[in-house]
């Protein structure tokens, strides 16, 4: 709908906007803005290379976000994610630098395939007590990273998970943990 709008500076959606579709606002130029209570679904890649975008507040309303939704959001530095959404899907946050802290709640099961991959920014990580799996390289290259606690809940570690994490100082794996992938600690 808005693709490629990189001079658009101010988005104010209505209550009746129960949708974000696939790209819809990729590349725009605006810093913040604020998903209404009506939206229940993000589609794959709807903020993609939203360059200036630093800020963004998901609602409880919203249940699923898609894909890459976030990805290359190089100056995100705010994102709320709220308890309605049961897991991070691939590519969600892949290159948004600006991430210093991000709180994945406990409604989340599952992290997916690079989500977080290329946050280089990224220090601090508090992962819910649902989340089961991580997927292949979702922390990959996130070289401010410092400290990790899985929690008991995670059962399986993907591959490459937190590879070139050169600052890693301290992993807690919790107890339920039956799988690590190849390279994971690379």
């Amino acid at each position: 709908a808005f693709s490629g709008c990189s001079n658009l500076k101010n988005v104010e959606l209505p209550e009746s906007v129960t949708s974000i579709g696939k790209e819809a606002f990729s590349g725009c130029g605006f810093k913040s803005i604020r998903i209404p209570f009506s939206v229940s679904i993000i589609k794959e890649y709807a903020f993609i290379n939203c360059y200036s975008l630093s800020s963004i507040t998901f609602p409880s309303s919203v249940t699923s976000i898609g894909n890459g939704a976030l990805r290359g959001c190089e100056s995100l530095t705010n994102c709320t994610i709220p308890d309605s959404i049961t897991s991070i899907g691939e590519y969600t946050f892949t290159g948004c630098e600006g991430l210093t802290e991000i709180t994945i709640p406990n409604s989340v099961t599952s992290i997916g395939k690079e989500a977080f991959s290329g946050c280089n920014n990224l220090k601090i990580v508090t992962i819910g007590n649902s989340v089961t799996s991580i997927g292949d390289s979702a922390f990959y290259s996130c070289s401010s990273l410092i400290n990790i606690m899985i929690s008991n809940s995670v059962k399986t570690i993907g591959e490459s998970v937190f590879s070139r994490c050169g600052n890693l100082k301290i992993v807690t794996i919790g107890n339920s943990v039956t799988d690590i992938g190849s390279r994971a600690f690379y």
